[in-house]
């Protein structure tokens, strides 16, 4: 692991994959809650069509896609809230819609092609400069902050909208809140993992995490920490297994399979310690056994604070 720091790209990829890790799972623990997993993946798409149009214009990818995806999170929540559409048929047309956009766009825009599309879908962490470091490290610190400041108010809004408007709490705004910072989430992580598997890293982590812990604030933890160490993992793996082969290994499909693999070792374990809390005892009734066991009072789609 030493010896990749040598590199000067190997170094800006190792921060960018380390800052993706951060940010991603702990945004995605609140959509894990409210049960919007999907949503980072059709703000992917949409982003996709903002780097298509940052290309045709001339301009910075990685700024229109990040105007571009938080217009398309603010419409998801305008459809969500004031129209009859389900919430599962806008992130539909999310899906069809930016991935049909960017492809259009790609293939119009000067001397761009399915490299480039390649790039943006699947990830090029290799590829990022010095620029894309301070990009990323800037967005991140813009999701810590936001999670920072309505952290709380966020997670009373994901157990329950009821009870948020019930506290008196701007439920509409905070859910703005959570859909913009997911934008800015898929837009740090575009570069590392790609538009494609971007959800994968905001919902993954959580999901093992989920298996290991009881409260918000620990999954979280867990989450964060999961996906910190599939995103140097997965990228010293894919460099090392390149090596080996003699080829290119793409660093975003080798940090999900990690993150997968994390959540395996995950479900095993958390198997484990509830069958050994949940382990039958005996008792004499009237000269007869009786097994009695306890069973777990805890709901793993929420948890507590």
């Amino acid at each position: 692991m030493i010896e990749l720091l040598q590199y000067d790209f190997m170094q800006r990829a190792f921060a960018a994959a380390l800052l993706v890790g951060l940010a991603a799972p702990m945004i995605g623990t609140f959509l894990v809650q409210r049960r919007l997993a999907l949503l980072g993946d059709g703000i992917g798409h949409v982003a996709l069509t903002g780097v298509a149009l940052g290309f045709l214009t001339g301009t910075s990818p990685v700024l229109t896609a990040l105007l571009v995806s938080a217009v398309g999170a603010v419409l998801i929540e305008v459809v969500r809230a004031r129209a009859r559409t389900s919430g599962d048929i806008a992130l539909a047309l999310l899906f069809y819609g930016g991935i049909a956009g960017g492809v259009l766009l790609i293939g119009i825009a000067p001397g761009q092609g399915s490299a480039t599309l390649t790039a943006y879908l699947f990830g090029s962490v290799s590829s990022v400069s010095q620029q894309d470091v301070y990009v990323i490290s800037g967005l991140a610190l813009v999701v810590l902050a936001v999670v920072g400041y309505f952290g709380r108010e966020l997670f009373v809004l994901c157990q329950d909208e009821d009870v948020a408007r019930a506290h008196g709490l701007p439920v509409r705004l905070l859910s703005v809140v959570i859909a913009v910072t997911a934008a800015l989430t898929v837009v740090i992580a575009m570069r590392v993992v790609g538009v494609l598997l971007v959800s994968a890293l905001m919902v993954v982590p959580v999901a093992a995490a989920q298996q290991l812990s009881r409260s918000f604030r620990a999954t979280m933890a867990v989450a964060v920490a999961i996906g910190m160490l599939s995103a140097v993992g997965g990228l010293a793996g894919a460099y090392y297994t390149g090596v080996a082969f003699g080829t290119d290994v793409a660093p975003g499909g080798a940090i999900v399979l990690l993150a997968i693999a994390v959540f395996g070792v995950a479900v095993l374990a958390g198997y484990l310690v509830r069958g050994r809390t949940r382990r039958p005892h005996a008792s004499r009734h009237r000269g007869t056994d009786v097994t009695v066991g306890t069973e777990p009072q805890t709901d793993r789609g929420k948890v507590s604070t």
